[in-house]
């Protein structure tokens, strides 16, 4: 036996984290397996690496064959490598994610999932395998990201409100931001369209909806950008929940 048998018994594998906004609520793509180990468990769409593909085709595979989504595009964020990840032996996997809309894409789970369905990022509850630590790495990219890049507006409709616009991005921070100055920093950005309408049919007073201007986008995407938004209290969104929960 050669001493460089023991380097080629490893598994390769890519896990995606499919993150979508609706309604307020920031939420992930996760599928029940099908198979074993974890089977009937929620994790995260993905699944080995062929020997004759490299890792972005493969993560592009595996996103359609286990959810039916294409023509995303998915950025590599990190790798996770722990010995005893996986019950069956060594595998390492490469973890990438990406932003959607979801009234854009329809959910056909095919392949090892059984299902696959949108969750709210505070309501997920224990993945298979290290698929939660995966998620918290790929959640603080975002969060990252989101930053210092104008990315939130790829989760919004077409048209949108200001009040839209911050929740996704307190949903995103896990933070209250003060409305006054989220709308003077937003609007000072030059990154909105005034569409001159209203919204429709809703029993508040209607608000204005604006476009997201995609050249300005492009423009500050190349210079690199810092939202610096800042928040408006002390406490995040858990700290509130947990104080509810002890009156």
């Amino acid at each position: 036996m050669s001493h460089f048998d023991n380097f080629f018994k490893s598994a390769f594998t890519v896990d995606n984290v499919i993150f979508g906004f609706d309604e307020g609520d920031l939420k992930v793509l996760l599928i029940r397996r099908g198979e074993e180990p974890y089977h009937g468990k929620w994790a995260l769409p993905g699944y080995f690496v062929y020997p004759n593909e490299d890792l972005d085709g493969a993560a592009i595979r595996v996103l359609e064959e286990l959810t039916g989504i294409d023509n995303v595009y998915l950025e590599q964020v990190q790798s996770f490598g722990a010995v005893n990840r996986h019950p069956f032996g060594r595998v390492i996997t490469i973890a990438y994610f990406s932003l959607i809309k979801i009234s854009n894409f329809s959910i056909q789970p095919a392949s090892i999932a059984l299902q696959a369905q949108w969750h709210s990022i505070s309501a997920v509850a224990n993945l298979a395998f290290d698929h939660n630590k995966i998620l918290k790495a790929c959640f603080q990219k975002l969060k990252w990201l989101v930053r210092s890049r104008p990315l939130g507006f790829e989760l919004l409709p077409p048209q949108f409100t200001l009040t839209e616009l911050q929740h996704l991005y307190e949903a995103i921070l896990e933070t209250d931001l003060d409305k006054r100055n989220f709308r003077k920093k937003i609007l000072s950005m030059d990154l909105l369209i005034d569409l001159n309408l209203t919204q429709e049919g809703v029993a508040h007073r209607p608000a204005k909806l604006y476009q997201f201007d995609e050249e300005r986008y492009q423009a500050l995407l190349s210079e690199g950008f810092n939202f610096e938004l800042k928040e408006s209290r002390t406490q995040h969104k858990k700290d509130k929940s947990s104080e509810s929960a002890h009156p």
